[in-house]
């Protein structure tokens, strides 16, 4: 599958702006530069973006509130943001608020680049089963209308097995085809890629696996080792604010210090 789209960077030191510009334009990508948050706004209004990075300090309008104005207009547009100063309130405060990811200063171009072409596809998977699923809605109208109820139930599109939908780890339950997790009677929404980091630990439940394989199967690039540790660290503090009852005592996470996490979920 070809790989493209617009972007927009949002960040107020020009000399960057420019050189993550030229990286994505020489990969291939469209992409539109702003200096700040209230250029990058007026942008949007006048351009469809694909996915957008944003630096979380800048002048006039901070990045964070540039994510939750955007994330309003725009619920299913991919958003990065970006610092050089890490922060884990940052950066849970970023995920919650629907940021697709957060990634540390300086960006090396070929983790800038695989991560771009990362979130694009999967954009772009979303986008084609969107339209699948709304053509198959009309088809099934059609049917309804032409041979009534019976032949409407019949052409119900093959619903995918259980065994291959979800992933059931003691009492969590991460439904693969939904991309929600289930606790009981309680269903919990994840951040997208919060919920993969999940879907890795459990898929390896109960071994423990280590922050740079894990960030590679999860975001589907490769990290250096404190690059690794801070990106698995924000999203773990994420998941075991959703599923610990005590978080500062987890007993579904357990961290192995300096190596990785695991799930304990029997």
């Amino acid at each position: 599958m070809t790989v493209n789209g617009k972007i927009l960077i949002v960040d107020d030191e020009a000399s960057l702006r420019k050189t993550l510009a030229r990286i994505l334009q020489r990969a291939g990508f469209e992409v539109t530069t702003a200096e700040d948050g209230e250029q990058g706004l007026a942008f949007l209004k006048t351009t469809n973006f694909d996915l957008a990075y944003i630096d979380i300090r800048m002048p006039k309008l901070a990045g964070m509130d540039m994510l939750k104005l955007l994330h309003s207009a725009y619920p299913n547009m991919p958003v990065v943001l970006f610092t050089a100063q890490p922060d884990l309130n940052s950066a849970v405060d970023a995920l919650r608020l629907g940021a697709t990811d957060y990634l540390l200063k300086p960006l090396r171009p070929e983790v800038f680049i695989e991560r771009t072409k990362t979130i694009l596809a999967a954009q772009q998977k979303e986008r084609r089963k969107r339209e699948i699923q709304a053509q198959i809605e009309a088809l099934q109208a059609e049917l309804k209308s032409i041979d009534g109820e019976d032949a409407a139930a019949s052409a119900q599109t093959p619903t995918t097995p259980a065994a291959d939908r979800f992933l059931k780890r003691g009492a969590l339950v991460l439904d693969l085809h939904a991309r929600r997790l289930l606790m009981g009677e309680q269903a919990i929404n994840l951040p997208p890629t919060s919920f993969d980091y999940l879907v890795v630990l459990a898929r390896h439940a109960p071994e423990v696996v280590d922050y740079q394989p894990l960030v590679a199967e999860a975001q589907g690039y490769q990290a250096d080792p404190r690059e690794a540790q801070e990106l698995t660290k924000w999203h773990i503090h994420h998941i075991r604010q959703a599923v610990e009852t005590d978080p500062r005592n987890p007993t579904y996470i357990l961290n192995v210090r300096g190596t990785g996490y695991r799930l304990l979920g029997d």
